[in-house]
């Protein structure tokens, strides 16, 4: 089992990252959330890192952080949920907010997220409660930290709309938004940051 890794990122085009360790080139698929902490091309990169093994392909998944890999782990044991999708949930929605939804029981929310439907978001609900708890990630979230919560997922959530409406597909339009957008930040300073973002790729 590889458990982590650590050596020099060659390439990055999402979601897969391709990392040089001590001359052996490791593919890695990683969530856009771990891809906006990367460092530069060429410079050093840790990620924790789980291993799944199929018939056909062994397939590595890194992550920035240890809760991100625990709530991955924990995610594939959801009934009809396999690691890609998974790994497109967690590009979607910061951990932190997951778990505030599937404690909240947030349908509406999840069922944002893409390849989600009201069924599996039932289901995510109904399965990640416990596993949840168990891991320590349903811990009341204190009303100051709901708020912004609530706020930041609004926000965010009109920043895509604006970029689909302006002719960008859902999922370039989510890609950029996520990559410029912090708690702080109001629609419109979203929207063109994200812009910003989009042309200068």
């Amino acid at each position: 089992m590889i458990g982590q890794l650590r050596g020099i990122l060659l390439k990055k085009l999402p979601p897969m990252l391709l990392i040089d360790v001590q001359g052996v080139g490791y593919e890695v698929e990683a969530p856009m959330t771990t891809f906006y902490t990367l460092p530069e091309i060429g410079k050093e990169i840790h990620l924790y890192t789980h291993l799944a093994i199929r018939d056909d392909a062994h397939l590595l998944f890194g992550f920035a952080t240890e809760y991100e890999r625990r709530l991955f782990r924990s995610l594939i044991k959801v009934t009809g949920i396999g690691a890609k999708t998974a790994l497109i949930i967690l590009s979607g929605i910061e951990a932190v907010e997951f778990a505030h939804c599937i404690r909240e029981g947030d349908i509406n929310r999840l069922t944002r997220l893409p390849g989600v439907g009201k069924k599996t978001a039932e289901r995510l609900i109904v399965e990640m409660r416990d596993r949840l708890k168990d891991l320590g990630m349903l811990a009341a979230v204190d009303p100051a930290q709901k708020k912004t919560l609530e706020r930041a997922g609004d926000h965010i959530e009109d920043a895509v709309s604006a970029l689909i409406s302006l002719g960008y597909k859902p999922q370039e339009a989510s890609r950029y938004v996520h990559a410029v957008a912090t708690g702080e930040m109001s629609s419109e300073e979203i929207i063109r940051e994200a812009l910003k973002a989009s042309v200068s790729k």
